[in-house]
């Protein structure tokens, strides 16, 4: 992995010294077929990764550590809040991305999970294979907060409806140089209620100009600053773990965005929350 190879663990141990590295999980045979009833492309592949992270995070929870899980799209979401659903008995979302990710899976152009897996979250998993559907975290909508998406005219162009008026959504244009305030706002609810909650950041949720190795770039979106202010607002008392995903390496011919991430990550995690 190109974090890897960017520092990433020597970043963190730098700042702590109880980081470990549970190495790659198993992704399965990465076979190029939608699958006709569920309109998911490489199910099979996604049922083998959804499995390893959720198996991997439950694991770490119950060893009372922190879970950072890095992918390259956000389909690792759904196996790492179900494993902390699981093993925490309940776990809310913090949803940082420049996509809403919840397209019906027969709707999305591409079929990948990482076009739908806000939605599986809230619809249920309906229309999925046991095997699947057992691994996808279910969701009420009042514990989400989606941060930063700004793909509503896609979504209006194509037809298909926004999640915004089912969840607490705030776009890029309402983050930009205030982000802290609405996280610290949104996760505050949470810990109010006693309920954890899981941190996923899409980097794709940067402006193509802070983070152009990212597969779908758009207008808009935020920078550095409000990036690392949503985290660290985020990564309060009662946070779960954390994904970080979409980071595109083919696209850093230098290793420049990786670093970026490096010193990202390693600033925004060198205390961990502990579980209140």
């Amino acid at each position: 992995m190109r974090l890897r190879e960017a520092g990433l663990l020597n970043a963190l141990r730098a700042r702590r010294a109880d980081v470990r590295d549970l190495g790659d999980v198993d992704v399965g045979p990465p076979r190029r077929f939608r699958d006709p009833e569920s309109g998911l492309l490489t199910q099979e592949s996604l049922i083998a990764a959804t499995t390893s992270v959720h198996a991997a995070v439950v694991a770490c929870l119950a060893a009372g550590e922190f879970p950072l899980v890095l992918g390259g799209d956000c389909a690792v979401l759904l196996g790492a809040l179900r494993g902390a659903q699981d093993a925490l008995c309940d776990a809310a979302l913090v949803f940082v991305d420049g996509h809403e990710d919840a397209w019906p899976p027969h709707r999305s152009a591409t079929g990948r999970a990482a076009d739908c897996e806000l939605g599986l979250a809230l619809s249920g998993a309906d229309g999925l294979p046991a095997e699947l559907s057992v691994r996808v975290p279910t969701l009420d909508p009042t514990r989400i907060v989606a941060l930063g998406p700004r793909d509503d005219m896609e979504l209006r162009s194509a037809g298909v409806a926004s999640i915004g008026s089912t969840i607490a959504l705030l776009p890029d244009r309402d983050l930009r140089g205030k982000a802290a305030v609405p996280t610290d706002i949104a996760v505050g609810r949470f810990h109010r209620r006693g309920v954890a909650w899981w941190l996923h950041v899409d980097l794709d949720v940067l402006s193509a100009e802070a983070m152009p190795a990212v597969d779908y770039p758009q207008p808009g979106g935020l920078d550095w600053p409000d990036l690392t202010a949503i985290t660290a607002a985020a990564t309060r008392s009662g946070c779960a773990g954390m994904t970080s995903t979409t980071y595109n390496p083919d696209l850093d011919a230098d290793g420049r965005h990786a670093r970026r991430i490096v010193g990202y990550l390693a600033d925004v995690l060198s205390v961990t929350p502990e579980m209140a």
